[in-house]
């Protein structure tokens, strides 16, 4: 019976000897293999994606009924603005202690709507996730002390005489940074009439719509060709 409880006792330690070294050696091969990952990964260009960030909002845009009395025009938008693609200022009273808007601005222009007390649609912003809006927007004022400047301010692109062909879709003639999201600012009660999209529910805006600029540089590339060009 000793002899039994002795063989049995070496048995049972080998079976657990095997079960431990099987697991070592399976958890062994699966910290060492890598996985082969193919050369060219297609990276996602972020003006393609920010056009269906409110896509969700399309047919409403294309079934909304356009009320007469209270549209925006061109002629406000850029009055608005210092010059062409220069941040809106804010056109209505703000108190001067707030700048984030994640829970102030947002209310209004998140997602927009008719603002009885300033009767008008409040403008949808392209970029929700960028909530300290006094950064780059700042509040109008009808007195100053300081003198006006000779600033050029150079007019705005023309709407529908950017065509390469006629009856071609028109080019976007903006840049798309801080602007990818298209229908915040062409679909909807709060987008100006003379650029109001027809089709809001055809979401993928730059399949038909391409930039106006061919090429692009990065600060680095321009840097490293104006030392080029100087240097004898």
């Amino acid at each position: 019976m000793k002899r039994l409880g002795v063989i049995s006792l070496f048995v049972i330690l080998f079976v657990a000897f095997l079960a431990v070294w099987n697991i070592s050696y399976r958890s062994g091969k699966e910290e060492g293999y890598v996985p082969i990952e193919p050369e060219s990964k297609i990276i996602l260009i972020p003006s393609e994606t920010g056009v269906f960030k409110r896509s969700e909002f399309a047919l409403d845009y294309a079934n909304m009924p356009v009320d007469e009395q209270h549209q925006r025009s061109l002629q406000t938008y850029y009055k608005n603005r210092a010059y062409h693609g220069a941040p809106p200022s804010i056109p209505h009273p703000v108190a001067s202690e707030i700048s984030m808007g994640e829970n102030v601005c947002l209310k209004c222009h998140q997602n927009g709507g008719f603002v009885e007390k300033f009767n008008a649609y409040a403008p949808v912003t392209p970029h929700p996730e960028m909530v300290n809006c006094r950064q780059c927007h700042v509040a109008q004022v009808s007195e100053t002390m300081f003198a006006g400047t000779s600033f050029y301010k150079a007019p705005p692109p023309e709407v529908g005489n950017n065509n390469a062909l006629p009856g071609s879709p028109p080019i976007i003639p903006h840049q798309i940074q801080m602007h990818e999201n298209c229908l915040s600012c062409h679909a909807g009660p709060s987008a100006p009439k003379e650029i109001r999209v027809t089709h809001p529910e055809r979401v993928n805006c730059r399949q038909c719509h391409v930039l106006n600029n061919k090429e692009e540089h990065s600060n680095v590339t321009v840097f490293k060709r104006m030392i080029t060009n100087e240097t004898p």
